[in-house]
């Protein structure tokens, strides 16, 4: 496996996908998403709060020049992670991080 293939996001089975959402359904965004839409700061913000969480909401402001289809597709690919859910205007995003405490990683079921 070359450390391109590391890099891609898993494919989650929908018993994964429906674990997932339940631990998301509580989370406040952490990210936004605002009228310049998909910025290298919204990148790497993204980027830094799934290495330290795993699991986050993004929101997409109502006067983002993305509409909410583009930001699901855009940002999964850009952040290096796996779209959970889009509902409304808001992604669950999803990215294993090995190197997280034990204590603190999210163990999907098999």
């Amino acid at each position: 496996m070359t450390d391109q293939e590391d890099n891609l996001p898993a494919t989650l089975t929908g018993k994964q996908k429906k674990f997932l959402k339940g631990l998301g359904h509580h989370l406040a965004p952490l990210v936004s998403i605002g009228k310049e839409g998909l910025t290298e700061n919204v990148i790497k913000a993204t980027k830094q709060e799934l290495l330290a969480r795993e699991l986050i909401k993004v929101k997409i402001a109502n006067s983002s020049s993305l509409n909410k289809q583009e930001a699901a597709e855009l940002l999964p690919e850009a952040s290096e992670s796996t779209l959970v859910q889009l509902i409304g205007k808001t992604l669950l995003l999803y990215k294993e991080n090995p190197k997280i405490d034990k204590e603190h990683r999210i163990t999907l079921p098999r």
